[in-house]
């Protein structure tokens, strides 16, 4: 499966925004320093995630952009599908017309629109918080 950096940045985004306290508006600046995001291009790609209703933007010293929608009625699948298109990621050969390979591409891609359309954001954070709390450090003696 092949995720391009544009969709990689952009679930990055999603995410980093979704980490945040709900309704507090978050620097394009600070999102592209945490997620090691080129600026410009997150400008971009956050622009285009606007005009899609993921997100909203408010103007002003304290502006930012933030969710639009809650993380646990967000699929990552449908980002990628916003950004990449309704094929997003999928594993299909370029030759056009049917092959050898066709019906096996068609259940890689029902097995990852599965996966990709029940993970929410919110599933994603949980799961990462969780991860990294499992990993502290306890210097007592």
């Amino acid at each position: 499966m092949y995720i391009s950096v544009k969709s990689d940045y952009a679930l990055l985004a999603i995410f980093d925004l979704a980490s945040q306290r709900p309704g507090e508006p978050i620097r394009i600046a600070d999102i592209a320093r945490r997620q090691k995001i080129p600026q410009k291009f997150l400008e971009l790609i956050l622009a285009g995630l606007k005009q899609a209703g993921f997100v909203e933007s408010r103007r002003g010293a304290e502006g930012g952009y933030l969710l639009a929608r809650a993380p646990e009625s967000l699929p990552v699948g449908e980002v990628l599908r916003s950004v990449e298109g309704p094929r997003a990621g999928m594993g299909r050969s370029r030759r056009k017309g049917e092959t050898p390979f066709t019906a096996m591409w068609d259940q890689v891609d029902a097995s990852v629109s599965g996966v990709v359309d029940k993970t929410t954001f919110a599933d994603l954070l949980r799961d990462w918080s969780e991860k990294q709390n499992r990993y502290v450090h306890n210097w007592e003696i």
